[in-house]
């Protein structure tokens, strides 16, 4: 058996661990796996008929190129945001110009005869996709065309619907807990409020659990919309009551105002998302504009996902990985690898498209005072999913 791995969408700590699992696993029962960088642009920018492609997007795997990738955070294959099944004019491979462009010339096009052309190229009998709910959709798109995959579910927001948890999600709500600590340093020393923009477009729950977490004031989080004049009265009075006379919150990128909308900006990538923030900044603003008191915006960004993962992260990406080949071993194909209340198991891959998970505001939230709320602890499962 020939597999193929890959990583799409952002990347997070974990990914080289559950990939180095996977190809261990292969490999000592004698089958051979090869690595498709940048995600699914391999697929796409591969061009059977130039051999200069094939390194570009292709990595053969083995025990010495492996060896050593669990060290350190991110995806040594690289990634992307790329969508075969949805290429705007503009990305299309030059070899692949007035061959699959829509009708009209201008919306995106769907490339994926050519995706299922290239895995026939490179002889892969099946494939393992380690991704979000944007990635494995397009997974579940060639699993419905005919190709055997395994999907493992990544992503820092943990909003991949039919897993209580996903890759990444771990080490970005330690890395929030450390940094919003960090940061009463310097609001508390200029007396001010701090407000923390965390990740998390349609899911709240990385600015719920990390303000649960390290006891922030205030956490606004992307399944309720905020009253910003109630926002800032209760921020206000909670720099008041504190002792070093500052206070501090979290807010999830995705979160808005009542009767506002998200903060967007640039152009839709290929699966209709554009890029958000800004909503902290515009906290901040309105804070200074209504009291006149100095604020300190902080965008984790980024440093949510940089670095190594932390070792809860290790310990599911490698067992991820483990199980994803187990199932391609034992012939078994279109699931995708998950945990359910504490415990490892598989769905069908079709899950992730049949729902959106999302913070249970009614049990986590409390929607009066926007702070974190465990109505029922007892029989909850560690992360409070």
């Amino acid at each position: 058996m020939r597999v193929g791995i890959l990583t799409g969408g952002g990347d997070v700590p974990g990914l080289n661990s559950c990939m180095k699992a996977a190809a261990t696993r292969i490999m000592e029962e004698g089958h051979e796996i090869v690595g498709l960088r940048r995600g699914w642009a391999a697929l796409l920018y591969y061009n059977p008929d130039d051999p200069t492609t094939h390194k570009e997007y292709v990595l053969p795997l083995d025990f010495n190129v492996i060896r050593t990738i669990d060290r350190s955070g991110g995806t040594f294959l690289h990634t992307s945001r790329t969508n075969p099944s949805r290429v705007k004019p503009k990305d299309m491979p030059e070899f692949l110009k007035g061959k699959f462009e829509h009708p009209n010339g201008t919306e995106p096009a769907d490339c994926t005869p050519h995706a299922l052309r290239v895995i026939e190229h490179l002889q892969l009998d099946a494939l393992i996709a380690i991704g979000g709910d944007d990635t494995l959709s397009y997974a579940v798109r060639l699993h419905k065309e005919g190709v055997p995959i395994v999907c493992v579910p990544k992503t820092m927001d943990n909003d991949v619907y039919g897993t209580d948890y996903c890759i990444g999600f771990s080490t970005a709500v330690t890395r929030s807990v450390e940094f919003i600590h960090a940061m009463r340093t310097p609001v508390g020393s200029h007396e001010r409020i701090g407000v923390i923009e965390l990740f998390g477009r349609y899911s709240g729950e990385t600015s719920l659990i990390s303000a649960y977490l390290a006891n922030v004031d205030r956490a606004i989080i992307s399944e309720v919309d905020f009253d910003i004049d109630k926002l800032v009265n209760f921020l206000v009075e909670d720099r008041r009551k504190n002792p070093s006379h500052y206070a501090i919150m979290t807010v999830s990128e995705g979160a808005k105002p009542i009767g506002g909308q998200m903060f967007l900006s640039g152009e839709e990538d290929a699966y209709g998302h554009k890029k958000l923030g800004g909503i902290g900044e515009f906290i901040g603003k309105q804070i200074e504009k209504k009291t006149g008191i100095g604020v300190m915006v902080q965008q984790l960004g980024y440093l949510m996902r940089s670095g190594a993962p932390d070792a809860l992260d290790r310990m599911v990406a490698t067992t991820y990985g483990y199980l994803a080949a187990d199932l391609l071993l034992q012939k078994k194909s279109g699931r995708m690898v998950a945990l359910r209340d504490g415990k490892y198991t598989t769905v069908s891959a079709s899950t992730i498209t049949e729902g959106k998970k999302r913070v249970d505001v009614d049990e986590l939230y409390n929607v009066d005072q926007y702070r974190p709320k465990v109505a029922h602890l007892l029989g909850k499962p560690m992360f409070l999913y």
